[in-house]
């Protein structure tokens, strides 16, 4: 690990020598072995960070390797679809989380390596890091953070840095 990486800790994420308040799963922390799509987990490991989306219409470019996310932009969660644990576009046919939500949590979305880019069937999908609903409110699998520090963490990580999870 290096100060750069992004490391959930029982304290909240430590990185670049803060840390910041954070939650996981509903599921709690899970070995990465254990982890299943809907289980509301999160799983262990050293993520690399794969991408990262974001609503024009309602900030700026975050970085200049972020993407926009569009009015038809949705993610795979079927392991029956052949493009599970992908950002899709509508319409889809099989089931799918919207990327461009009516509430903020995916106004700016970091997307990790998380079963991908050769997704397993059922080993679970987008784990992301994400603005969260209110403080202490549980994800899906994902990790979650207040706005103003996603802000500040987005615009100071690099292609280098990890999401570290351990138990």
């Amino acid at each position: 690990m290096t100060p750069a990486d992004l490391v959930v800790t029982p304290m909240g994420l430590r990185f670049l020598g803060r840390v910041f308040p954070c939650t996981v799963g509903r599921g709690g922390i899970v070995p990465a072995a254990a982890k299943r799509e809907g289980d509301g987990a999160t799983p262990t490991g050293e993520h690399r960070l794969v991408g990262m989306l974001y609503r024009p219409d309602r900030m700026a470019r975050p970085a200049d390797w972020a993407l926009p996310i569009g009015p038809g932009d949705l993610w795979s969660d079927d392991p029956r679809d052949e493009d599970y644990n992908t950002w899709v576009r509508a319409p889809h046919g099989f089931s799918h989380e919207h990327l461009r939500r009516a509430d903020p949590m995916y106004d700016l979305v970091i997307v990790t390596g998380w079963n991908w880019p050769d997704a397993e069937p059922g080993r679970g999908s987008a784990i992301f890091i994400h603005q969260w609903r209110r403080p202490g409110a549980p994800t899906e699998g994902c990790v979650a953070l207040s706005r103003r520090d996603l802000h500040w963490i987005a615009a100071r990580i690099t292609p280098r840095t990890r999401l570290v999870v351990r138990l």
